[in-house]
C-alpha cells in the first residue's frame, strides 16, 4: 500500500500503449462495492476470494492484449495467486520503505487494514509479506525517493534488461 501501483502502473501502460487493470477496481467493479464495504461485511477471506478471481481474470486478459496489472498488495499472500504471477512474468516489487507509504496513505481510512495505525501496521504487513514478494518478483524497484516518472523509467529498463 502506497507504493504507487495505480500511478505507476497507469503510467507505465500509458508509455507502453497496454491497457492498465488494477485488481482493487476490477473487485469493486465486479461486486459494484468499495474494498472497505466488501472488507467489512465479508472480511478478509471473502475479499481474498474476489482478489484471486480479479487477478485470475486480469492475468487471462493478457492474453488477448498486453496490459499492465497493478496487484494488490496482499495477493502474494495466496499460494495459487503466486504461483500465477510467477507463471506472467515480468513482475516487478515496487517496494517502499513503511515511512513512505504511511505518509503517502495518511490515515488510511479507507484502507481497512490500516485502521488506527498505519505506520505499525505497514511495518507488520511489511514483514510479514517480504518473504512473498521476494517469491514472485522478477525486478524489485525501490521507490521511496522516487518521482512516478523515475520509476516508470526504472521499471522498463529492468524488465527490458531481463527480457
Amino acid at each position: 500500500m502506497g507504493a504507487g501501483k495505480t500511478t505507476v502502473g497507469r503510467a507505465l501502460a500509458d508509455r507502453l500503449g497496454w491497457a492498465f487493470i488494477d485488481s482493487d477496481r476490477q473487485v469493486e467493479a465486479r461486486t459494484g462495492r468499495t474494498v472497505a464495504d466488501i472488507w467489512r461485511t465479508e472480511g478478509e477471506p471473502g475479499f481474498r476470494h474476489l482478489e484471486r478471481e480479479a487477478l485470475e481474470d486480469a492475468l487471462a486478459a493478457t492474453a488477448e492484449r498486453p496490459a499492465v496489472v497493478a496487484a494488490a498488495g496482499g495477493t502474494v499472500l495466496d499460494p495459487r495467486n503466486r504461483d500465477l504471477l510467477r507463471r506472467h512474468p515480468p513482475v516487478v516489487w515496487l517496494r517502499a520503505r513503511p515511512e513512505t507509504s504511511a505518509a503517502r496513505v495518511g490515515t488510511g481510512e479507507t484502507r481497512p487494514l490500516l485502521a488506527g495505525d498505519p505506520l505499525g501496521a505497514l511495518q507488520r504487513l511489511g514483514a510479514e509479506r517480504r518473504p512473498f514478494y521476494e517469491e514472485v518478483a522478477d525486478t524489485v524497484v525501490d521507490v521511496d525517493d522516487l518521482t512516478p516518472d523515475q520509476i516508470v523509467e526504472r521499471v522498463m529498463a529492468a524488465t527490458q534488461a531481463a527480457s
